[in-house]
């Protein structure tokens, strides 16, 4: 009698690209401050299916400019995320000037760069090196409409299927990215709050970083 060899389910590797700015907007929309301590490990693996593994957690940011506390709220919980195994990139915010036309009066902005160039370059290096078999991309940034597109191609060339589910922050939307991706769904408040980091996060030699008073 013959016998059937029975195929091992191929196991689906996510790659997860979190828009660090994107996100910060929109908790901030949903609930202020309460729910910035985000655990993205946990929240990746929450939004994970059967047969799904997870192969990164890629999160892309720039520093806070013109405030020490907060800046110092931000690298905390940048050593919190990276203490579990997040990789964190940061990019940077350029200096500008703006006016009003009616009165010619100027002042200094800044505006955020690199950021979205470097989640781009990540998520079209990851799958063009066979790291992952999904995307799923936190962000509703219609700039990264175009990586969407490069993942496209090198699938059409390969002979290959990447699916590119897009996760919207609360609040955020993006009509290009939706029209671009495989599936899109928005980030419910239920999974944030499910996701929070403990109060204390330990790091290496001892080191611990604590919850922010201010994100209480």
């Amino acid at each position: 009698m013959a016998v059937r060899d029975n195929r091992v389910p191929q196991v689906v590797r996510v790659g997860v690209y979190v828009d660090g700015f994107n996100l910060y907007y929109g908790l901030r929309s949903l609930r202020g401050r309460r729910h910035l301590w985000l655990d993205l490990r946990a929240l990746s693996l929450r939004l994970l299916r059967t047969g799904q593994t997870l192969a990164a957690v890629r999160y892309f940011t720039a520093p806070v400019r013109g405030d020490a506390r907060a800046l110092a709220r931000q690298q905390t919980y940048q050593a919190a995320l990276e203490a579990l195994g997040v990789d964190v990139v940061l990019g940077r915010f350029q200096e500008q000037r703006a006016s009003c036309r009616a009165c010619g009066v100027s002042w200094r902005t800044y505006e955020e760069k690199q950021s979205d160039v470097a989640l781009a370059a990540a998520m079209v290096r990851d799958v063009a090196l066979d790291l992952v078999d999904m995307v799923l991309l936190l962000s509703a940034d219609s700039d990264l409409c175009a990586a969407v597109e490069a993942v496209r191609q090198m699938d059409a060339r390969r002979g290959g299927k990447t699916r590119v589910v897009t996760v919207f922050p609360p609040g955020r939307r993006s009509d290009g990215l939706r029209l671009a991706s495989d599936a899109w769904f928005p980030l419910g408040d239920a999974l944030i709050r499910q996701s929070q980091l403990p109060d204390l996060v330990p790091g290496r030699d001892d080191a611990l970083y604590h919850r922010p008073a201010h994100w209480s």
